[in-house]
């Protein structure tokens, strides 16, 4: 994963099942700070999380548009995305929602 020009939205599962979203250049790496509780605040208070899903972008824009349009679906949709997701790619499920 993790060439400093490749850059990632990724969705998370919090312990209490609520959802998280953000934007990286190094997935892993910010899920282990997410964990060890140096995370955005909303993590911090639902630890531990895990890793749903990742999308890869080649600019750190397309992945913060990604972002900001995965935060604006409703929990059913984002539920029905991240499913499609488990039989394509989630760059290949996001693309429905992206155009």
């Amino acid at each position: 994963m993790a060439a400093a020009s490749t850059h990632y939205m990724y969705v998370l599962e919090c312990a209490d099942g609520s959802l998280y979203t953000g934007y990286a250049v190094d997935v892993r790496a910010r899920l282990a700070v997410h964990n060890a509780g140096k995370g955005a605040k909303y993590t911090r208070a639902r630890l531990p999380v895990s890793l749903l899903a990742y999308a890869e972008f080649a600019t750190k824009h397309d992945a913060m548009h990604a972002e900001y349009v995965f935060k604006q679906l409703s929990r059913n949709e984002k539920d029905a995305l991240l499913a499609a997701a488990s039989h394509a790619t989630f760059e290949e499920a996001l693309k429905n929602v992206l155009t």
